[in-house]
């Protein structure tokens, strides 16, 4: 598939992963459509206006997620959209307001915009392993978790995991969509995603990694996958240009506990205070894996996840997030 002057839609464009996406998108030639709240906000979009490529080929548009046929005229025209716009924050007040509502409506919104396209033939859908793992199975180092896996919604909400329940409805609403309207759909269902940063804010996965040099006492007892924000882009761009691609890929390097995160930075960085115990006495949450064969077939070599960590943090460094 041939990228020159192909025009392509990516929303929420001035997020972690959509950043990265337009980047590599106009690296390839591709005129990009890229949708934010607000154009105009210089520090939300400056650096997306300073990416090569980005005087010839790179229209920035107003849309909201929530209102309706607000994606009509920005999608039509465009050859495949990737559609990464979903709120990510942790200390939520309204969830249904502030996270389920924009994933699932705001997903549902730009697929109906596509579906009355002509020009749309691939939607690439930026899923988290969040609509994947998290169910009753039991998971252990020996459980591999692949793409059949399907997050519980009941499990979620019991549990008041609200981002994980933003995901896993949005996801699911976007394949009953996408079946029911003939639309061809592929989602990308990354794990925590690190690496260097393009925007001018802290997003919530790498203030998980500052939290780790700044001086904090204790790392939190949790355990989860990894991945560097560049496979992520690149992922989504193999999952459209390769016509064989379908359904839902995983993508995770490692699957680490906090603990052997604190260990990697302090070999990184031995004079930073780094912490060396749990934020509780529990025993530690135990690690599982994620299949890699899928992510594989779009020709992915993930970067390892010592590379990733110290991408992160010389990025907080440079950006002045982390003050050393």
């Amino acid at each position: 598939m041939s990228s020159e002057g192909k025009l392509v839609c990516v929303t929420g464009a001035s997020g972690y992963i959509a950043s990265w996406i337009v980047k590599f998108l106009l690296q390839r030639g591709y005129t990009v459509r890229a949708t934010v709240r607000n154009p105009n906000n210089l520090r939300k979009v400056e650096h997306l206006l300073k990416l090569e490529g980005a005087e010839e080929r790179l229209h920035l548009l107003k849309a909201d997620l929530l209102s309706e046929n607000s994606f009509d005229s920005i999608v039509d025209g465009c050859d495949g959209v990737f559609h990464t716009a979903s709120p990510f924050f942790n200390n939520v007040k309204d969830p249904q307001a502030e996270l389920i509502d924009p994933a699932v409506k705001g997903t549902l919104n730009v697929l109906k915009s596509c579906a009355k396209s002509s020009s749309v033939k691939r939607v690439v859908l930026t899923s988290s392993v969040a609509a994947v793992a998290y169910n009753e199975r039991p998971k252990t180092p020996e459980v591999v978790v692949d793409e059949t896996w399907f997050s519980n919604s009941d499990y979620c909400r019991e549990l008041k995991l609200w981002y994980l329940l933003s995901k896993t409805l949005a996801e699911e609403a976007a394949w009953k969509f996408s079946k029911e309207n003939n639309l061809d759909l592929v989602s990308v269902n990354p794990a925590m995603v690190v690496g260097p940063l393009l925007q001018a804010e802290l997003n919530t996965s790498a203030a998980t990694i500052l939290n780790l040099i700044d001086g904090s006492e204790t790392f939190p007892n949790s355990t989860y996958g990894w991945i560097n924000v560049k496979d992520v882009a690149n992922a989504h761009i193999q999952a459209y240009e390769i016509a064989s691609a379908s359904g839902r890929y995983c993508l995770v390097e490692r699957v680490a506990h906090f603990s052997e995160l604190a260990k990697i930075l302090k070999d990184l960085y031995p004079t930073y205070q780094i912490p060396e115990k749990s934020a509780d006495d529990k025993p530690y949450v135990p690690t599982f894996q994620v299949s890699k064969e899928k992510a594989k077939s779009l020709g992915l070599e993930f970067i390892p996840l010592e590379v990733s960590l110290k991408e992160t943090v010389e990025s907080l460094k440079e950006k002045n997030f982390a003050n050393f």
